[in-house]
């Protein structure tokens, strides 16, 4: 006769229960430590992302505090194209307001919605523009982003940088086949119509808040 306890289906099932409890506690614990210890360079990757796309629209050289730092939440903002949240990044240099950084959306590209990131400086001119996101026709209507576009000297989306409402009128504001001075390529006229139309609602906008933007959230 043997001596070994036997285990009801009950016990068994209990045991197995128990058993499973243990592991999932135990694999809970090691992807939490797995997170946290791969956190900061999950974060530092984010933040180095994020500089290498103001970098192409704002030079570092023109502010010093810490942007990424100094930061607001924007609600959904039709002026801007967006439908959703967004994070606008404030620049400034020895605390004076230095230039805002933000996305905005032309809704009506060729193919759908054009991304952009944007910097307008503290003075209202454009520092810099990216086409971030688009489904633009290849090698037609792809040459806002920069790295399509085959000017590699002056790419099409740098003719925007220094451009403001006080020096430029709403009718310049164009492409030159609309009596505006912006350039654009023949045979693709919507793409170029949508991204300066965006922009120029973007920097309105921007003029119309800019004061606003840059103390929301500042303690006095």
């Amino acid at each position: 006769m043997s001596g070994a306890k036997e285990f009801s289906a009950p016990d068994m099932a209990m045991r197995t229960a128990g058993i499973l409890f243990v592991f999932v506690i135990i694999f809970t614990g090691l992807l939490s430590g797995a997170y946290q210890w791969t956190k900061p360079s999950i974060e530092a990757s984010a933040a180095e992302e994020k500089m290498r796309l103001v970098d192409e629209v704002l030079p570092r050289s023109e502010y010093d505090n810490a942007l990424l730092e100094d930061s607001l939440a924007l609600p959904a903002t039709p002026e801007l194209g967006l439908s959703e949240t967004s994070t606008l990044y404030r620049a400034r240099r020895d605390k004076q307001p230095a230039a805002l950084i933000f996305e905005a959306v032309a809704p009506d590209g060729y193919a759908g919605k054009i991304r952009l990131i944007m910097a307008v400086r503290a003075d209202g001119k454009v520092a810099g523009v990216r086409v971030t996101q688009h489904k633009e026709t290849p090698g037609l209507g792809d040459y806002v982003e920069v790295k399509k576009d085959k000017n590699k000297a002056r790419p099409w989306i740098t003719q925007f940088n220094g451009m403001g409402l006080s020096e430029v009128t709403d009718k310049a504001w164009k492409v030159k086949k609309d009596g505006g001075e912006i350039d654009y390529y023949a045979g693709a006229t919507v793409t170029p119509r949508a991204v300066t139309k965006a922009i120029l609602k973007a920097v309105k906008w921007t003029e119309a808040n800019r004061d606003r933007l840059f103390a929301e959230g500042v303690s006095q």
